[in-house]
């Protein structure tokens, strides 16, 4: 309403109605005010050219004065879609028209409610003439077609029109771009929008309210044809209506807004697409010079980032590097400091114990012992069950035998309600022992305390051993510090490890032992050869100290050349323990060139070939085969951490050991012998007895205590030569040799050759306490009976009826059979109480009276398939074979007919029976039972 009352009043300035209409809407529009249709005479005035008059500006319009007639003015020549095109304040003067005018025929106009009537102007050829809009608000001239397009004049009758008159017919829109001529596409020919195209003329005209944002986007849009130079592309005029209206005039049209408005969409994308078509448009060369600085600059750019983050990598490394470098050197001098802190305590507190040991060990006191297994790393990581292989020392309990002695036993396993009430009862026996009478039992709880560090399930796969485990268990340090208050205390380990100082150091209180540099320097075989070496006592002919390949072929060649009677030799590991790291070959038998040296050594007189240059050829010749023969022949005693010979050699070599001759005899004793060096310097053997050989004879499974297979003194002389060695060596505490007695089949006397040393408290040693706890007895070594007291026996006297005498009865002598290493799968599907019943309905079990009989050592339930067993008797045979009737006696009663399970019991009997020199066919007698054939254990 407002734009045609608007049009109206410019249409007809002279009615005041419509003006009135226009000042009551407040539209403000100011009109002039004619008061004359008078002509006025023409004037020369300034003209403004235009290429089309929808393009012309309002301020062009201002700028110049164009002659109009009065009537002209006073019907306004501004159109309805083009508001203000004169404005009220201009003044206009129009010449008198030469010819008289007249009314002229106009086709009516689309959406026209007047006819314009303009003047004859030149239009200017400008852009504004394609883009103009045709917003009556906006004060811009709508575009108006070129005067080619204009209609004609009548050349028949020449009248003569006015400039409005002929203005009007100007703008009226030709018949040939209305509605049957408008294909709905305009074509864009090298980037150009043909502008006098009839059909852009009509998609221009329809859409005239919203042309603005077709403009602007038609304009991007033969921008991006110019710039990669497409000869034709298609636009629809309908989908670039939509997407026209869609966006916003302040934002671009991207390349495939673009492209979504061609109907050759494809053909113009691949032109897009094509490699250098960019460079082919307007201003190519320059963008192409552009980009090629770019580029260049980009290259430039990415090497100097790419230089700059290598730099700022390699500076970061550097810097974590050094920190972590910096921060190891301090955590490492740290720990030095540490280990140096607690080294000197600890020889500090060694000294203190020595000076004031002859007191503490008559006075009350409190043991602390820690059965820990302080092997270096690699060597933990190859025990299995680390925990209950320090477990099976329980026997150290039985050190409250001293009435001034309390005991704490750390314990590396969580031992059960049942386990811990069995052990009470066990050491509860102590008064019944010396009384003989069961109902003497008492309970010594308080003697003893079974600690169990909390740590022991915070590292279940670092192997730490059990001192290290104590260090981080702060609860257990604090207990036992309110164990030991004010009250003396000393410590008795294991294999010691560095940790044990720093438990020592928590609990401010000494151990009885060496510390960790010397243990682990003389408990290897080369440091063992050592001590044995300055001690002087007979050793097997070896080498030692062995670390590469060259060297133990050479050292083995010159043994076998010297030692040409030896069949079998023996690698050992240095740091292994219990023939895991042992292996053996029977060289002889299997080297070729044995006969060749045999003749070779009766070609020399005995003086000459023991002379090094008779020895050349033959070392030559040995070193030429050996390799070849041990890879086929050597044999590792633990198959299953050494399948071959090269995975035994690597560790061999890497660790070092020793290669030391098997005694010369088939029938050959290994004994074990437990001394200790107290503080004061004095030397005692506190243990001997002879190895069980159950699973071969290079792995002790058990023991006999004592020992009878060697002279005492002979073994006393031997073990003090030793002892005094290790003392001088700062050896302290309790530590174990291991001798080899044998008959010389050319001399027929008996050797004992040293072969082993171990500095730390032995499994046999353990058993031995708890013999001495059963029998209440006494060992003596240096005679090696074991002496019990049975008590008094009631006899009635011939000259006094009724009269009842009690003498005292004559010492006894007993001996033991003891081993931790039993092994049964089916123990597991057994309780343990269950176990004890049905032993005891078949009589296994210890007199008390008698002080014999057989006794367990439970050592944990959550696997449950190891035990100990100890059988005291009065003498070897029997006991050996009570030892063996027990075993049966289990076997049969854990396991199915269809079940018999995993066990080495068999091994264990085939040990017995090469100790008694039973062979295969003879039998053992089980008291009352049946006669038991070596082999029934296998049925």
């Amino acid at each position: 309403q407002q734009v045609e009352m608007d049009m109206k009043s410019r249409l007809g300035p002279e009615n005041t109605e419509d003006k009135a209409g226009l000042k009551q809407q407040n539209y403000e529009t100011r009109l002039p005010l004619i008061t004359k249709k008078n002509s006025a005479p023409m004037c020369s005035q300034k003209k403004v050219e235009v290429s089309n008059l929808w393009g012309l500006s309002a301020s062009q319009c201002m700028d110049s004065s164009l002659p109009l007639l009065e009537e002209d003015v006073m019907k306004s020549i501004l159109s309805p879609t083009q508001p203000r095109l004169i404005p009220p304040a201009a003044k206009r003067t129009l010449q008198t028209p030469p010819v008289v005018s007249s009314a002229a025929a106009f086709q009516e106009l689309h959406r026209q409610p007047r006819k314009l009537a303009v003047d004859t102007i030149t239009l200017p050829n400008s852009k504004e003439a394609i883009y103009g809009t045709c917003s009556s608000r906006k004060g811009n001239v709508a575009p108006l077609p070129s005067s080619s397009s204009v209609l004609p004049a009548r050349k028949s009758k020449p009248v003569w029109t006015s400039p409005a008159q002929q203005l009007a017919s100007e703008l009226q829109v030709p018949s040939q771009i209305q509605g049957p001529y408008f294909d709905g596409s305009i074509a864009v020919h090298h980037g150009t929008i043909d502008q006098k195209a009839a059909g852009f003329l009509a998609f221009k005209h329809r859409y005239c309210s919203s042309w603005r944002s077709i403009a602007s986007f038609l304009e991007h849009t033969e921008k991006l044809l110019k710039a990669y130079a497409v000869p034709l592309a298609t636009i629809n005029c309908k989908k670039l209506v939509e997407v026209a209206s869609d966006s916003k005039l302040s934002e671009n049209p991207t390349k495939r807004d673009i492209l979504s408005v061609m109907k050759n969409q494809s053909a113009v994308e691949k032109l897009f697409n094509q490699p250098g078509q960019r460079y082919k448009g307007q201003g190519g060369p320059e963008i192409a010079a552009t980009k090629i600085q770019a580029t260049w600059r980009c290259y430039r750019a990415r090497e100097a980032c790419l230089r700059f983050r290598q730099q700022q990598w390699a500076s970061g490394v550097i810097a974590t590097s050094w920190l972590l470098h910096y921060h190891m050197a301090r955590v490492k001098k740290t720990l030095k400091d540490s280990r140096q802190r607690h080294l000197e305590n600890f020889y500090s507190r060694a000294k203190h114990l020595a000076a004031n040991w002859n007191r503490i060990r008559t006075s009350r006191r409190t043991i602390i012992h820690i059965p820990s297994l302080g092997y270096s790393q690699c060597v933990r990581e190859h025990i299995p069950d680390l925990a209950l292989q320090q477990n099976l020392q329980m026997g150290r309990l039985c050190d409250i035998l001293d009435a001034n002695v309390d005991v704490i036993y750390i314990c590396p396993l969580h031992l059960s309600e049942e386990l811990l009430q069995y052990y009470n009862k066990l050491l509860g026996l102590q008064a019944a022992v010396r009384s003989g009478n069961p109902e003497d039992m008492g309970d010594l709880q308080d003697r003893f305390k079974i600690l169990t560090p909390e740590a022991i399930n915070s590292f279940p796969k670092h192997h730490m051993c059990l001192a290290t485990q104590l260090k981080y268990s702060p609860k257990t340090i604090q207990r036992i510090q309110m164990l030991i208050q004010s009250r003396d205390a000393y410590i008795v380990g294991g294999v010691p490890h560095k940790d044990d100082l720093a438990v020592a150091d928590m609990l401010n209180v000494p151990i009885l032992g060496s510390g960790p540099e010397v243990a682990h320097l003389y408990s290897t075989k080369s440091g063992s050869k050592r001590i044995f070496a300055s001690a002087c006592v007979p050793t097997p002919p070896g080498g030692s100290d062995i670390y590469s390949s060259e060297q133990m072929i050479g050292v083995l060649s010159q043994l076998i050349i010297t030692n040409m009677e030896v069949q079998r030799w023996l690698f050992k590991v240095n740091d292994e323990s219990g023939g895991n790291g042992t292996a053996y070959c029977d060289i002889l038998s299997h080297l070729k060139c044995y006969s060749w040296l045999q003749e070779e050594q009766q070609r020399y007189s005995p003086e000459s070939w023991s002379e090094k240059w008779a020895h050349e050829p033959a070392l030559v010749k040995i070193s030429q085969e050996l390799p070849g023969l041990l890879a086929q022949h050597v044999q590792p005693v633990n198959e299953k951490r050494f399948p071959t010979w090269e995975t035994f050699l690597q560790t061999f070599l890497t660790q070092g050991g020793v290669i030391e001759a098997f005694p010369l005899s088939d029938s050959i004793t290994n004994l074990t012998v437990d001394m200790l060096i107290e503080p004061t310097g004095r030397i005692q053997v506190v243990s001997c007895g002879e190895q069980l050989h159950a699973e071969g004879p290079l792995r002790c499974s058990g023991t006999a205590v004592p020992q009878r297979a060697v002279d005492p003194t002979v073994l006393h002389s031997l073990c003090f030569r030793i002892g005094e060695s290790c003392k001088s060596k700062g050896v302290l505490g309790y530590f174990s040799v291991d001798f080899v007695a044998f008959i010389h089949p050319q001399t027929m006397e008996q050797q004992v050759w040293a072969t082993d040393l171990d500095l730390c408290y032995s499994d046999q040693l353990a058993w031995t306490q708890l013999m001495l706890y059963l029998t209440d007895g006494k060992l003596d070594c240096h005679l090696s009976p074991l002496e019990v007291s049975l008590g008094s026996k009631e006899m009635e006297s011939q000259g006094v009826q009724q009269e009842e005498i009690r003498t005292p009865s004559p010492p006894s002598s007993r001996c033991a059979v003891a081993s931790s290493q039993l092994r049964h799968s089916s123990l597991a599907g057994i309780y343990y109480h269950v176990l004890l019943q049905r032993c005891k309905a078949h009589g296994v079990g210890f007199d008390l009276q008698e002080k014999q009989g057989t006794v367990f050592l439970l050592y944990e339930e959550e696997k449950q398939c190891r035990l100990g067993m100890i059988t005291i008797g009065e003498d070897l045979q029997g006991v050996l074979l009570t030892f063996a009737r027990n075993l049966f006696i289990i076997h049969q009663e854990i396991s199915a007919p269809n079940m018999q399970g995993e066990t080495n019991f068999k091994m264990a009997l085939e040990g017995i029976k090469a100790i008694l020199g039973v062979t295969a066919e003879n039998t053992l007698s089980l008291g009352e039972e049946q006669p038991l054939k070596a082999d029934a254990l296998e049925e």
